[in-house]
């Protein structure tokens, strides 16, 4: 019993009961558990365990083997070595995503800040020629109106190019309260969308309006009290039609679609916006 002893606490790791899925594979009768009690009993093996144990032994320790280092590592070289750069690429995709809003919101905070900033400080500073002397209060209670009388001046000088200039500030800071409105945060707005609205409110609202308007005082030229309200109701039926028009064909092109795809959008929101009363203020 003493010679027994190690060899009882050695053999097991070598001779492990297999599976049953293991033993059909390897394709013997004689099972594994059989064989290591027969060397525990001293009983003498018989021609079939001793020719089963000489085939297989390789075979059960590479099988034990390989479930452990299954059990230990479940995904093999060649997997892992596919999953790990993509993985990374995953997680660098994520952070360049998250990089990319950071800086396209610093992008747009320097537009919003920087163009607000001009359009105060040129505000403000209409008077800085001769405010020598002004206190605070003078400056700010003269400057709306001084600022009245210079766009009065831009529009006898040169009438087109102001309105043009009026239209394509008041579209693109439409469009941006416009995607604030519908949820996007204050910094993350579509620059390329509301430059696309300013650009068509510059090139094309302004000249067309200040012809209209000439238009309508040649078509309405009377001084009665039904005046206003007539051309009132021209403008948002006849004018309001062509433009809408005119402002979605031109935002489809600058958007590069298809010209079905602009008569489509242009079906399915004139009369909304006809009814509403707006000039393109839908989502664009």
């Amino acid at each position: 019993m003493a010679l027994l002893a190690p060899t009882s606490v050695a053999i097991p790791k070598l001779l492990l009961p297999l599976p049953s899925s293991h033993t059909k594979q390897l394709g013997s009768p004689v099972s594994s558990s059989a064989v290591f009690l027969d060397h525990l009993s001293g009983r003498r093996p018989s021609p079939n365990s001793i020719r089963w144990r000489r085939r297989n032994r390789s075979r059960i320790v590479v099988v034990s083997f390989t479930e452990e280092k299954e059990q230990v590592v479940p995904v093999n070289d060649t997997d892992s070595q596919h999953l790990g750069p993509l993985s990374s690429a995953i997680v660098d995709e994520g952070g360049g995503d998250e990089r990319g809003r950071i800086v396209s919101r610093g992008i747009n905070a320097a537009i919003v800040l920087g163009f607000g900033t001009l359009a105060v400080s040129r505000l403000l500073t209409i008077d800085h020629d001769y405010w020598h002397g002004w206190t605070l209060y003078e400056i700010l209670r003269y400057a709306p109106e001084h600022n009245w009388e210079a766009y009065e001046e831009a529009l006898k000088s040169n009438p087109v190019l102001a309105k043009m200039a009026i239209s394509g500030i008041v579209y693109s800071i439409g469009d941006w309260i416009a995607q604030c409105y519908e949820g996007k945060p204050l910094f993350e707005f579509d620059r390329t969308r509301m430059f696309r609205s300013g650009l068509v409110g510059f090139t094309l609202h302004g000249s067309l309006s200040h012809y209209y308007y000439q238009f309508c005082e040649t078509l309405f030229p009377f001084q009665g009290w039904w005046v206003v309200p007539a051309k009132v109701a021209f403008d948002q039926t006849v004018w309001a039609a062509i433009w809408n028009s005119i402002y979605f064909v031109a935002l489809g092109f600058l958007r590069f679609e298809s010209p079905a795809n602009i008569f489509r959008e242009l079906k399915a929101t004139f009369l909304p916006m006809l009814t509403d009363g707006s000039y393109g203020h839908l989502p664009i």
